[in-house]
């Protein structure tokens, strides 16, 4: 066992606390990772304050990078000291989702009670989304990893995890757009910001924006938006004036129930709504089916944007390293393990892009 430092929830809704906890070497096709980054995402803000239910005392934090420190029996293509990126994505290889190129929905579960990690004295300590990266070091199965550049900032590594597969996988995978159609995306923050570019990068006509904050909407031309319309029930009329008619996919990547309502209000026919953003469990909507049905539209989920890891990640890199996919950009502060507190709170005013924990270095807290 080795001790290392984790920011750990005991309680919903009270502050992380930072403890020397033990984990684990790493068991068969599992990888020991040091990490170097961890980007907060709204879903471990969700979970610690109990909008999902779960498990504690628990480790959160899903959207990390680092180099690979151990190897367990029966992993290859990898090797310490390679740098890679941990996601939550645990996929089995072999059941029905996996089988069907759809890991992120592998059906075989995972019990993170009885993971890598537990407290010093042995006692349960909940290894969350099976990766629980608010820690110096994770142990995770080797589909939870890919590959990166070796001498790619780690921070900016670290947003590929979570909020860019999510937001411009929605597009890409998910809403399948193609060049000249048009795109609506409900929420210009870090995942909204991820599929605005992913929209731009797919070839659309028209980008529109929507967010009740004006000085998003003004980040999100920066990232490719064509329009930006401030959120209100004149949304939808703004919206279509923009782009002359309904948009092929509208993208909402906020957990609020006011955006999912007004969502369908944006379609063109035959258009989707793709639901990324998270509501709290028990949080429901109201919608007309014989609007959808009548004019051929539809909403569907959209997990972790519909990724497959050794698919995308790859071409998404190279985008990076042509210029045409930001990372770097979306970062708004980086911040020491000590501080995880403060950058939640940060997180939560909704004027973070992303911030991150770092955990290589004396980082001044929030320091961009």
């Amino acid at each position: 066992m080795t001790k290392i430092r984790a920011a750990v929830c005991h309680a919903f809704g009270q502050p992380l606390e930072i403890r020397e906890v033990e984990l684990r070497a790493p068991k068969t096709g599992e990888v020991e990772v040091t990490l170097s980054a961890c980007a907060i995402c709204h879903s471990d803000i969700s979970f610690a304050e109990g909008g999902w239910g779960g498990s504690l005392p628990a480790v959160y934090g899903h959207e990390a990078a680092g180099r690979i420190t151990a190897l367990g029996d029966g992993v290859h293509g990898y090797g310490p000291g390679d740098t890679v990126i941990v996601t939550l994505i645990r996929a089995c290889g072999h059941c029905p989702s996996c089988a069907g190129g759809a890991p992120v929905s592998c059906s075989t579960p995972y019990d993170g009670d009885h993971g890598p990690l537990t407290t010093t004295g042995g006692g349960k300590l909940h290894q969350a989304m099976a990766t629980g990266a608010f820690a110096e070091k994770v142990v995770v199965d080797q589909s939870q990893i890919a590959a990166i550049p070796a001498d790619m900032p780690m921070d900016a590594a670290s947003l590929l995890s979570c909020g860019v597969i999510t937001g411009l996988g929605a597009v890409v995978n998910s809403a399948a757009l193609r060049p000249g159609q048009d795109a609506v995306v409900i929420g210009a923050g870090g995942v909204g910001l991820n599929a605005i570019q992913g929209a731009r990068i797919a070839g659309a006509r028209r980008i529109v924006a929507i967010d009740t904050n004006q000085a998003k909407l003004d980040a999100a031309m920066d990232f490719g938006a064509t329009d930006g319309v401030l959120a209100s029930a004149k949304a939808p009329a703004a919206t279509r004036r923009a782009l002359g008619k309904g948009a092929e996919a509208v993208i909402v990547t906020v957990g609020a129930i006011s955006a999912y309502e007004q969502g369908p209000e944006f379609l063109a026919p035959g258009g989707r709504v793709i639901m990324v953003g998270m509501p709290h469990s028990g949080a429901q909507i109201a919608v007309e089916p014989v609007n959808l049905a009548a004019t051929g539209q539809g909403m569907i989920g959209s997990k972790m944007g519909d990724v497959v890891l050794r698919r995308d990640i790859p071409w998404m890199l190279d985008l990076y390293a042509q210029g045409r996919l930001k990372l770097d950009e979306l970062i708004s502060g980086r911040w020491p393990l000590e501080q995880i507190n403060e950058a939640i709170a940060d997180t939560k005013t909704g004027a973070a892009r992303r911030n991150v924990i770092v955990f290589d270095r004396q980082t001044p807290p929030g320091s961009g």
